[in-house]
């Protein structure tokens, strides 16, 4: 089961992506780009999927993106993922996080008004996705969850995080080349001795930090964290 289980993802929701209609709204710098993906429900929880460095070849098409997105929207989320600013059709240059961070506020905003009885909120990133989408957590309190895949941890200050406002989920590979597993367990470690939330933290054996290997075992990890978060909503 866990062998093909992003590969069951991909081809389960092939068919989903070509009947998804592309977006296009408003951003601060011109128009972003993106995917919207909503439940029937009215009230379903929403979900916001960010992607990694844009200057690196991050897009909303990442593998661990696309993945996610899939992962939310099959446990009842409607989901958006987009591009950043001067990615694919989203207008505006790189702003070194600063209007990435407006950017995915921007989009929040675009996923709420299309679900305004939405009886919860979720952000996910990826890499410095994962970083915008903790400082965005910061900043909009109707926040209630997380989910940061292999974070950054010592690339950028996640020093706001003092204290976090929602409990959470980190995880990474162990191989990982680009970020140290031990600065993503510290910093897991200083988010756990917060008070008020529960901050939850795995490690993928033989993952690095694009999950070319352990894809499966983590989308799985997070599937079940989703799950037991929101049982009893």
């Amino acid at each position: 089961m866990i062998l093909n289980y992003a590969k069951q993802i991909v081809n389960s929701n092939k068919w989903k992506e070509r009947k998804m209609p592309e977006i296009i709204f408003p951003g601060p710098e011109g128009r972003l780009h993106g995917r919207f993906h909503p439940q029937k429900s009215s009230d379903a929880p929403i979900a916001i999927i960010l992607h990694p460095h844009p200057q690196y070849g991050g897009s909303m098409n990442n593998k661990v993106v696309y993945n996610l997105h899939y992962t939310f929207f099959n446990l009842g989320f409607s989901c958006l993922r987009f591009n950043f600013r001067g990615i694919g059709k989203s207008q505006g240059q790189f702003d070194q996080g600063v209007g990435e961070l407006s950017d995915a506020a921007s989009a929040l905003d675009y996923l709420q008004l299309h679900v305004p009885n939405a009886r919860s909120c979720w952000v996910a990133g990826f890499s410095f996705g994962a970083w915008i989408a903790m400082q965005l957590l910061m900043r909009r309190p109707e926040v209630k969850g997380f989910v940061a895949v292999s974070p950054p941890a010592k690339t950028y200050d996640f020093n706001f995080l003092a204290p976090c406002p929602s409990s959470g989920m980190l995880i990474n590979g162990k191989n990982d080349k680009v970020v140290n597993p031990d600065d993503v367990s510290e910093l897991a470690s200083k988010l756990k001795q917060q008070k008020g939330i529960t901050i939850t933290h795995e490690e993928i054996d033989n993952a690095n930090h694009f999950f070319e290997s352990g894809m499966n075992e983590m989308l799985l990890k997070v599937e079940n964290y989703i799950k037991d978060r929101t049982a009893n909503s």
